[in-house]
């Protein structure tokens, strides 16, 4: 059966906002754990002095995911306008949000015994606490998550209306530069708003900026590589609703600038 243009159109965004929704908010959940970008690339650790602290890249684990949400938020951006990417990140931020709630009840649920004693050894016969490591590996503290939270919302508001002004100077050409360019102030703007927030008066100012600068050259990194990605992703769609289809719904979007918020 043949699809009609609007039925496509609905079914690209709930295909881009469920991928937007379901990566922002795994990347959440996982970014509790800290890996080593080196290691993971077979690399020695960077060791870079950066304000007077040795800094290595030593990231999150939600990175490894985040590109699909900085590509699917650049492609709900240019194809339905700031209306539907802001729409979308309030949902993100209240499931995020709920998400988090439901994790701290469950971690203050009484655990069954059998459950622990069924798993009280690790395959080289340690004892450890399941009860203690779910708590651990899933709860995160309060200021992490208001940080976390907040820079998501702030960083997406920002690429939202940097990517709507370089479109209105560029019109349609220079994908490149409104993608990738919006990627990379949002995301130095949330590179410091989520350090701020969350140890601010723990870490020195100096040592947040370090850390910052040494996070956002990775995620200044991705975004370029980023880049043949993001026309990837225009020619599916372009292929799927028609190239004359695709104009039209992008001019279309850019029309629907709206305010800041």
């Amino acid at each position: 059966m043949n699809q009609t243009t609007e039925e496509k159109k609905n079914r690209l965004f709930i295909l881009l906002a469920a991928l937007f929704l379901t990566n922002a908010i795994v990347a959440e959940l996982i970014g509790v754990k800290i890996f080593s970008g080196e290691s993971t690339l077979g690399l020695e650790p960077a060791h870079l002095n950066i304000l007077g602290f040795t800094m290595d890249f030593n990231l999150t684990a939600g990175a490894v995911i985040w590109p699909i949400v900085f590509i699917t938020s650049d492609l709900i951006n240019e194809y339905f306008g700031k209306p539907g990417i802001k729409r979308i990140s309030y949902l993100a931020a209240f499931f995020i949000a709920y998400s988090f709630i439901v994790i701290f009840v469950t971690i203050k649920l009484p655990p069954a015994q059998w459950w622990l004693d069924a798993n009280s050894k690790d395959p080289a016969g340690n004892y450890f606490n399941m009860d203690f490591a779910f708590n651990k590996i899933l709860g995160q503290g309060q200021r992490i998550i208001i940080g976390s939270l907040a820079a998501f919302l702030i960083g997406q508001l920002v690429d939202v209306y940097v990517f709507q002004r370089l479109r209105e100077l560029t019109g349609p050409k220079m994908l490149w530069l409104r993608a990738t360019g919006s990627t990379l102030i949002s995301q130095l703007i949330d590179s410091f708003v989520v350090l701020y927030i969350a140890f601010a008066g723990i870490f020195s100012n100096q040592q947040i900026i370090a850390i910052g600068i040494t996070n956002y050259i990775y995620k200044f990194s991705v975004a370029i590589l980023l880049t043949p990605v993001i026309y990837f992703g225009h020619n599916l769609i372009d292929r799927y609703l028609g190239k004359a289809e695709a104009d039209r719904l992008a001019d279309e979007a850019a029309k629907k600038s709206g305010s800041f918020l």
